[in-house]
């Protein structure tokens, strides 16, 4: 893939088996420096060991997306380590159980759920860009890719927090990408469907699974490193002339 070697890249939320993980191990590959990020720090050093195995570039660094100052923090580490910050890939979510299980419907989700949803996947992601565009802006270059999730069209019946979250995502990437665009910085989002990451497959059983993949128009299901691919493909000089995009990596469960 060409232009990602030399560059500099933060994953924001990465833990062994989620799409993070193997985000910041695809852009290392392809000779991208990489600060992966996480609320627990513990993860993100066993990711940054994988990388390093690799011969990689790449540092851990803890980091709260919900609080303003933390990400700030991640990005001045980032630039100050390695001199610049070529790409962001916001994919931080809580999809712990005790999260998900209480985000119900429109009419009986508790607020606190509701406004912790609200603050890690929506304005947390607005921390990363107000603190990373200014940054790339005045380098002239720049790369922004945001985690959407094909729940936004699919009108679900429960999660309204998490779907109103991401729904959100589509306009502050065509904001951030308007903003960006005249100065060479670029900002989409990617939108996957189910993808196999290792709490999927810990928490699914393999008959749900199948009736799932009934659904898809492909041949199996999705895992983290499809995701990465297209993250990696986003930020690199091929992908020079995709902006304010939405791209839907779901196997052809969708078409939107």
């Amino acid at each position: 893939m060409r232009g990602l070697e030399g560059k500099v890249a933060i994953v924001a939320g990465a833990a062994p088996g989620n799409i993070g993980a193997a985000t910041a191990v695809r852009l290392a590959e392809e000779d991208a420096a990489v600060v992966v990020a996480d609320l627990n720090i513990s993860a993100a050093q066993s990711v940054v060991d994988e990388i390093r195995e690799l011969d990689g570039r790449a540092a851990a660094r803890a980091f709260d997306i919900s609080d303003e100052a933390s990400y700030k923090e991640l990005i001045d580490f980032t630039v100050k380590e390695f001199g610049r910050l070529d790409g962001l890939f916001n994919v931080a979510a809580d999809l712990s159980p005790r999260t998900l299980e209480h985000d119900a419907d429109v009419m009986s989700i508790a607020l606190d759920v509701w406004q912790h949803t609200i603050d890690v996947t929506l304005t947390g992601y607005m921390f990363g860009i107000r603190h990373a565009l200014p940054i790339m802006i005045d380098q002239g270059s720049g790369a922004i890719v945001n985690t959407m999730s094909t729940s936004v069209w699919m009108g679900e019946d429960r999660r309204v927090a998490y779907q109103a979250a991401k729904a959100g995502l589509y306009g502050l990437t065509r904001h951030t990408a308007t903003v960006g665009g005249k100065h060479g910085v670029r900002c989409n989002s990617v939108a996957p469907g189910v993808i196999l990451t290792g709490a999927a497959l810990e928490n699914t059983t393999e008959e749900w699974r199948n009736e799932i993949l009934a659904t898809v128009r492909s041949n199996r299901l999705g895992v983290p490193e499809d995701l990465a691919a297209m993250v990696a493909f986003l930020f690199s000089d091929d992908g020079a002339y995709v902006n304010g995009q939405t791209i839907v990596v779901d196997g052809g469960a969708n078409f939107t």
